[in-house]
C-alpha cells in the first residue's frame, strides 16, 4: 500500500512538473507562426487555434467573462516566474532589473507605450491597473464630488460599472441615477435620448459602458461624450468588453476617462487592465492608493498606478499578450471577431423559436451575442449545448444565453451550436 501511495504521489508530481519543464525552456510556443502567410484564410485561423492550449473536442464560447491566453503568453509568464524564483539570489533590484522582480513601483513605459498606441493616447495618460473595476474606483474615488452632485449610470451596468458611484452617493450624499436603455436597441439615437433625458444642471458625471456586458450593444459613446463636454459633464467609459473586440480610439471618442480589463478580448492573464485619463483632467483626480510617486505631476498615469508589490510575471504575460495581438494585427483580429459574431447572429435570426436580445443593427454588435430559446432557461440551454457537443457559452440570469466568439473559434463550431439550437424547435 505504501509503495502504491508513493507511486501515485510521484506520478502526480511528475504530471505537474512536465508542463513546467516545457514552459521553462520556452520552446513550445513563439510568434513566428503568426507571421506566416496563408493563401487560405481559414487555414490561417486553424493555425491560430493551435496557438492555444485548449482541449480538442471542446469549444469555449465565454470570452466575455475570461479569455484563454495563448500558449506564448503562458510560456512567457511561467518562464518569468520560474527564472526569477531560481535566480533570486543573483538579482539586485536596484541595478536596473528591479521591474523584473517587483511590479508596483515602476512605470513600465515600454508596455504602456504599446498599449497607448492601441487606444490612441499618450502613455503618460495610461495607468496599468488590475482590472476594469479598479479603474472605475480610481476615477470615482479620485473625483472632487459633493453632496447633491448627480451621477448617471444606465440600467445595464456591470457591477464593476456601478459600484463606485453608488458608494459615493451613500458616502458623500451624491444623487445616483440610472438611464433606462431599451432591450433590444437598434437605433443609437434611442440610447442618446435615454441618457440625456436624465441629465440636469446638477449632473457631474456620466459613467456608461462602451459595450454593454450582458447584451453586447455598442453604445454611441462619441456622440454622448461630445454632448456631455458641451455641458461640462465628466465622462467615464466602461470598456471592459472593448479593447481587443472593437477598435478603441479614446481621442476620437472624446471621453475624459476610459478603463478596460485586458483578460477578456486581449487574452492577457487575469489581473491586467488599463485606465486612461485625459491629460487635461488627470491633475483633478486624487490618487486613491498612495506610494512613492503619489504626487507625480509629470506622469499622471504612473501616479495613479501606485499599488505596491505585485506579481511581475503577470505584466510579463501582459506584454506578451500585446505582442501576440500586434503580430496577428489589429484589423485582422477585430474583423475576424466581427465576422464570426455576424455568422452566429445571421444563423439565429433564421430560427423562429430564438429571440435575440442583442442588437440586430450590425453597426452596434461585434463578438458578443445574447439570446433566448423558447421553452428553455438559460442554464438549461447552456447544459444542452455542453452535453450534446461540448460547447460552452454562458447563461445570464434565468432566461438568457450570452455567446462570445473569438479568433480561436471557427465557423464550424458556430454551425455546430446553431444545429443544436435548431433541433430544439418544438
Amino acid at each position: 500500500m505504501n509503495n502504491r501511495r508513493k507511486f501515485l504521489r510521484t506520478g502526480a508530481l511528475a504530471a505537474l512538473a512536465a508542463p513546467l519543464a516545457s514552459l521553462d525552456t520556452q520552446k513550445s510556443w513563439s510568434l513566428e507562426a503568426l507571421k506566416m502567410s496563408y493563401a487560405d484564410t481559414e487555414a490561417y485561423w486553424r493555425m491560430i487555434r493551435k496557438q492555444f492550449p485548449l482541449k480538442e473536442g471542446q469549444t469555449y464560447f465565454n470570452n466575455g467573462t475570461m479569455g484563454p491566453s495563448p500558449g506564448y503568453v503562458l510560456d512567457t509568464m511561467m518562464n518569468h516566474m520560474l527564472h526569477f524564483n531560481k535566480e533570486a539570489a543573483t538579482i539586485d533590484y536596484k541595478d536596473g532589473s528591479g521591474p523584473e522582480l517587483l511590479s508596483g513601483y515602476f512605470p513600465y513605459e515600454e508596455l504602456r507605450t504599446k498599449l497607448a498606441k492601441i487606444i490612441n493616447c499618450d502613455f503618460k495618460e495610461l495607468s496599468l491597473v488590475q482590472n476594469a473595476t479598479f479603474g472605475m474606483n480610481y476615477v470615482g474615488m479620485g473625483l472632487e464630488l459633493k453632496k447633491g452632485d448627480e451621477l448617471l449610470n444606465t440600467d445595464q451596468e456591470h457591477g464593476g460599472g456601478f459600484g463606485a458611484w453608488q458608494v459615493l452617493a451613500k458616502r458623500k450624499g451624491c444623487v445616483y441615477k440610472q438611464a433606462k436603455i431599451p432591450v433590444p436597441v437598434n437605433d443609437p439615437q434611442e440610447i442618446f435620448d435615454a441618457i440625456f433625458k436624465e441629465v440636469t444642471r446638477k449632473t457631474k458625471v456620466i459613467a456608461i459602458p462602451h459595450i454593454v456586458s450582458v447584451y453586447g450593444t455598442i453604445m454611441p459613446v462619441k456622440e454622448i461624450c461630445s454632448e456631455a463636454r458641451k455641458r461640462g459633464i465628466f465622462t467615464v467609459l466602461d470598456g471592459a468588453q472593448c479593447v481587443g473586440q472593437i477598435k478603441v480610439d479614446v481621442k476620437d471618442i472624446g471621453c475624459d476617462a476610459y478603463y478596460s480589463s485586458l483578460h477578456k478580448w486581449m487574452l492577457a492573464p487575469a489581473g491586467n487592465g488599463i485606465l486612461y485619463i485625459n491629460r487635461n483632467e488627470a491633475p483633478k483626480i486624487w490618487s486613491t492608493i498612495a506610494s512613492y510617486n503619489w504626487d507625480n505631476q509629470e506622469d499622471h498615469g504612473f501616479r495613479l498606478m501606485q499599488n505596491g508589490t505585485g506579481n511581475p510575471a503577470l505584466l510579463a504575460g501582459f506584454d506578451a499578450a500585446v505582442d501576440f495581438f500586434n503580430t496577428v494585427g489589429e484589423d485582422r483580429w477585430i474583423n475576424r471577431i466581427k465576422e464570426l459574431g455576424s455568422h452566429l447572429r445571421n444563423g439565429l435570426k433564421e430560427m423562429p423559436h430564438v429571440t435575440l436580445h442583442s442588437s440586430t443593427n450590425e453597426a452596434m454588435a461585434a463578438g458578443l451575442t445574447t439570446y433566448s430559446v423558447k421553452g428553455l432557461t438559460g442554464p438549461e440551454l447552456q447544459k444542452t449545448l455542453w452535453e450534446r457537443e461540448r460547447l460552452q457559452p454562458r447563461s445570464v440570469g434565468d432566461e438568457l444565453l450570452r455567446h462570445s466568439v473569438h479568433i480561436y473559434n471557427s465557423k464550424a463550431e458556430i454551425d455546430s451550436a446553431l444545429q443544436v439550437i435548431h433541433s430544439l424547435e418544438s
